[in-house]
């Protein structure tokens, strides 16, 4: 080893491929950066109530749209089978059916318009806000109306094994 050798220990040699401060900081820059991409990603796994909140739109989606194709299959099969059953009923049962149906109405029309006429002002504006409240929220009541129904099926059930 010469004696320049060990003196310039240390210290850079010109253009030995040491960055500059500029090219330093943009190092820097570009490292806070993917450091910040990197800390958001991992943020975003470990916020699991906005990923239940995905998961939940994903399934409320998926739902209803197997909702939709089972309506449209029953709506199918619905006026398939009345097709069918129409086709086979005689006309002086089509006919007896058609006048007992008129009939029902008839009188259903009649008793409505009955209580309408007799009952107080003030129940027939509970009731309209009520009717107003339940069209309002048909999903929360149609569930709790499936909860009731799955409850009474399956206290039912329990009874039968008993």
């Amino acid at each position: 080893m010469n004696d320049d050798a060990r003196t310039n220990i240390g210290t850079p040699a010109p253009n030995s491929g040491i960055p500059s401060p500029a090219e330093l900081r943009d190092q820097i820059e570009r490292t806070r950066d993917e450091l910040g991409q990197t800390v958001e990603a991992l943020a975003a796994k470990a916020d699991v109530k906005t990923q239940a909140k995905e998961k939940t739109a994903v399934i409320k989606s998926q739902a209803a749209q197997k909702a939709t194709l089972v309506s449209d299959q029953i709506r199918e099969k619905v006026g398939l089978a009345a097709h069918l059953v129409k086709g086979k009923t005689p006309d002086p049962v089509l006919e007896k059916t058609a006048q007992a149906v008129a009939q029902v109405r008839e009188s259903a029309a009649k008793a409505g318009q009955y209580a309408a006429d007799n009952t107080p002002e003030p129940l027939l504006e509970k009731a309209g806000q009520a009717a107003t409240a339940a069209r309002a929220n048909r999903a929360p009541l149609l569930a709790l109306g499936a909860v009731v129904v799955i409850l009474l099926l399956v206290r039912r059930s329990r009874g039968r094994r008993r």
